[in-house]
C-alpha cells in the first residue's frame, strides 16, 4: 500500500463496543477483574500497557516495518530507556552532529554510571570504522542531523556496526517514515520524538522506539519501559495516532514549501551557506536519492556575520514564529547555538527553519524583507 493509505489503515481503529469510527480515549489507570479475580481484558494498569499507547504502538511499528514498536513520554525518554537496556562499560557510538540532548545524556547520566562513547562524523566512513572498540554496542545514527543536514549513509554504517558486534540505531524523527525507512536499509532500531511530525501540531510530548526484531534486546527494552513508568498518557497517545493519519499529506506539502525556500535563500548575497537535501549542488545527492524518497522539510540557513546579524535578522520576521522544536503546521525559526548554550558547536551565524503549511510565496517575501 501507498504510505496514505497504510497510515489511515493503521490509526482508523473502529470502537468494537459502540461503532465509532474514532476511536475512544481510555483515561482508566486500572482495570477490573471479575468474581474469580481473573482480569477481563488484557490490561491491568495503564503503566505497562494501555489501550491507546497499544494502538499508537502497533500503528508505529507498521509504519517503519518494524516487529515491535514501544511508545514514550518524550523523545529524550525513549533515547534513555534505550541506553538503561546497556550495561556499564559498554561503549556507544554517537554521530557528533546529532540532536544536542543525546550526547548531553550520554555525558550527565550515562558516562558516570559505566558507559563509554565516542562522537564522531558518520559521514566519514573510515573514521567510524576506526572508531568502533571491542566492546562497542550500540551506533546512532541521526540522518539527516540536527542542525547541519548531514547525510548518513545507513547501509554502510549499519553493514560496520553488525561487523563489531554492535547495534544500529537511526533517529529519524525528521525524515519520517514518510521519506526514509531506516529498518529497510539494515538498521535494528528507530527512534522518533513523535512531539515532531508524526503529531503534527506542537501540542503534545512523546517519543517512541521501533525495533526490527522481538528478541531479547527488545524485551529487555519492554521490561524498562514499564518499570520506568516513562509513558505517555492515553490522551496523547491518541493525539499522536491522530496526527499519523495526515502525515504523508503534511510531509508533501511541507516538503514542498522547503524546496522552494532554500531555492530562495541559496545563493542570496545576505547567506553565507544554506543547509538542504534538496539542493541541487548537494555533494550527497546520489546517495540521498538512494535511501531517501525526498529532501523534508527542515532546512539551516547561516547568514553572513555571527550572532548579532543572526538575531537582528529573525527579529524582523512576521510570519516565522521564533520558537524551538520542528515539524507543526506552523513555520518556526530559532538560533541554535543560543538553544544548545556555552558549549554548543553550532555555527554563531546558523538559523534552523521548521516550514509549516503556510504558503511558500508568503514564507519567501518574509525572509526577503528580513534580509535588505
Amino acid at each position: 500500500m501507498h504510505f496514505d493509505t497504510l497510515a489511515l489503515r493503521a490509526t482508523h481503529l473502529s470502537d468494537p463496543t459502540t461503532g465509532a469510527v474514532v476511536p475512544p480515549i481510555h483515561l482508566a489507570t486500572t482495570f477490573a477483574r471479575d468474581e474469580a479475580n481473573e482480569l477481563t481484558g488484557s490490561y491491568i494498569y495503564s503503566r505497562p500497557n494501555n489501550p491507546n499507547r497499544e494502538a499508537l504502538e502497533t500503528a508505529l511499528a507498521t509504519l517503519e516495518g518494524g516487529a515491535v514498536g514501544m511508545a514514550f513520554g518524550s523523545g529524550q525518554a525513549a533515547t534513555m530507556t534505550l541506553l538503561q537496556a546497556l550495561s556499564p562499560g559498554d561503549h556507544v557510538l554517537v554521530a557528533t552532529d546529532s540532536y544536542y540532548g543525546t550526547p548531553a545524556l550520554l555525558e550527565q547520566v550515562f558516562h558516570p554510571w559505566g558507559l563509554t562513547y565516542t562522537r564522531v562524523h558518520m559521514d566519514d566512513l573510515d573514521a567510524v570504522k576506526q572508531s568502533m572498540h571491542e566492546n562497542t554496542r550500540l551506533v546512532w545514527c541521526e540522518t539527516p542531523s540536527n542542525p547541519l543536514l548531514t547525510i548518513t549513509d545507513l547501509l554502510t554504517v549499519s553493514r560496520l556496526a553488525h561487523d563489531a558486534g554492535a547495534l544500529c540505531v537511526c533517529d529519524n524523527t525528521w525524515a519520517t517514515p514518510v521519506l526514509q525507512r531506516p529498518l529497510e536499509l539494515n538498521c535494528d532500531i528507530v527512534m522518533h520524538s513523535t512531539s515532531k511530525y508524526l503529531s503534527g501540531h506542537s501540542d503534545v510530548l512523546g517519543g517512541a522506539l521501533v525495533f526490527k526484531r522481538n528478541d531479547e534486546f527488545t524485551q529487555r527494552v519492554r521490561s524498562l519501559q514499564s518499570l520506568s513508568g516513562a509513558v505517555p498518557s492515553p490522551f496523547d497517545c491518541w493525539l499522536i495516532s491522530r496526527g499519523i493519519k495526515t502525515l504523508g499529506v503534511r510531509m508533501r506539502a511541507q516538503m514542498a514549501t522547503a524546496q522552494a525556500v532554500a531555492d530562495f535563500l541559496d545563493g542570496h548575497p545576505s547567506v553565507e551557506k544554506v543547509h538542504y537535501p534538496g539542493l541541487a549542488n548537494h555533494p550527497d545527492r546520489a546517495l540521498i536519492g538512494q535511501q531517501m524518497n525526498g529532501p523534508g522539510a527542515m532546512l539551516s540557513v547561516q547568514v553572513n556575520g555571527g550572532t548579532a546579524e543572526a538575531l537582528a535578522f529573525i527579529g524582523k520576521l512576521k510570519l516565522f514564529t521564533r520558537a524551538t522544536s520542528l515539524g507543526g503546521v506552523e513555520s518556526l525559526i530559532e538560533h541554535r547555538a543560543s538553544v544548545e548554550g556555552p558549549t554548543s558547536s553550532t555555527p554563531a551565524n546558523l538559523l534552523r527553519l521548521s516550514i509549516g503549511l503556510e504558503h511558500a510565496e508568503d514564507l519567501i517575501a518574509d525572509l526577503a524583507q528580513a534580509l535588505r
